[in-house]
C-alpha cells in the first residue's frame, strides 16, 4: 500500500473501525449484507458522520469486491491517498 501502515479492527471514539491508515487518517469499512438495509445505512451515515468530524475520511467497500476484485480495490485505497510518502 505504497508503503502505508493499516491497523485492523481499530477502535476509535465508540467505533472498532475495520481498517485505519493513522498517516493518511483513512478509515476502510468492508460492508457486508446487513449494511444494505434502511436501518443498515442509516447506522452507517452517522458513523461516516462521526468519524468525520474527527477529521478522519471514511471509505467503504463491499466484502464481495474484495473476495473478487482485490486489484481494483487495493487501487480504489491507493486513489484516495491525499501525499506520497518518502521510500
Amino acid at each position: 500500500m505504497a508503503g502505508r501502515k493499516f491497523r485492523r479492527q481499530h477502535g476509535i471514539g465508540q467505533y472498532i473501525v475495520d481498517f485505519y491508515c493513522p498517516a493518511e487518517r483513512l478509515v476502510v469499512e468492508l460492508d457486508g449484507a446487513g449494511h444494505f438495509t434502511a436501518s443498515g445505512e442509516a447506522n452507517d451515515a452517522e458513523r461516516t458522520s462521526c468519524l468525520n468530524t474527527l477529521g478522519l475520511r471514511v471509505l467503504r467497500f463491499e466484502n464481495l469486491l474484495v473476495l473478487e476484485q482485490l486489484d481494483g480495490f487495493l487501487a480504489g485505497i491507493e486513489a484516495a491517498f491525499r501525499v506520497k510518502m518518502n521510500t
